[in-house]
């Protein structure tokens, strides 16, 4: 009988498909809850500088727009190549960290720009594109990686696709209601924020250490 090769080590089991979905599911609906209610809490931020004018949540909805767009394109692309929980975690990691500048240094950010544009139409533009634009792009790439993520079968990948932007969207249904109703009722922009980075870090190390299980 020939000795075992250092290459016959046993495998773990490939995570089972059901457990695979809710994950990408929970980790959707968890990126669509906080991106609306980051789109709420902007409104918060910019009312004590520009008020809460309709070029204000002009400005706000037209930066999430943009930035989501672009977030769409980019993740849809990196999705093509080999995707995996890994990558899909490093996005949700990512969203955090960049959402930390928001929460430590807005006001200072906003003081820089009202002091060079008081208009509210432009200083509101201005500032949310700073505030927000990039974690609103992070958390953009995630719905398309996770339709990759998802899909097995071609021929099944509209109704997978219609699922999860189903999932994603309720999230950020229930992110607004949630937000607009009682989080801001019952603590500060920032500690809600603070808790939305800590949600997207977790979501974010979940999914790494559920990739990095599968291949040990």
């Amino acid at each position: 009988m020939l000795p075992h090769s250092k290459t016959d080590k046993p495998k773990t089991a490939p995570l089972p498909e059901l457990v695979f979905n809710l994950i990408v599911l929970s980790l959707a609906f968890t990126s669509g809850f906080i991106i609306m209610s980051i789109e709420l809490m902007g409104g918060r931020i910019l009312a004590p500088y520009f008020g809460s004018s309709i070029y204000v949540w002009g400005s706000i909805i037209t930066i999430f727009m943009l930035s989501l767009s672009i977030g769409y394109l980019y993740g849809g692309r990196l999705s093509v190549n080999n995707p995996h929980l890994g990558r899909y975690g490093l996005f949700f990691i990512a969203a955090a960290i960049t959402l930390i500048p928001t929460i430590v240094w807005s006001n200072a950010m906003m003081d820089w720009v009202f002091v060079r544009l008081e208009d509210p139409r432009y200083g509101s533009l201005a500032a949310s594109t700073l505030l927000f634009f990039v974690p609103t792009a992070i958390l953009g790439m995630i719905a398309p990686y996770s339709v990759r993520l998802l899909v097995a079968h071609a021929a099944h990948s509209g109704q997978i696709a219609g699922r999860l932007y189903f999932i994603s969207t309720l999230g950020s249904a229930l992110g607004t209601l949630a937000t607009s109703f009682y989080l801001v009722l019952w603590f500060e922009v920032d500690v809600i924020l603070m808790t939305m980075s800590a949600v997207l870090a977790t979501g974010g190390i979940t999914a790494i250490i559920t990739h990095a299980s599968q291949r040990t």
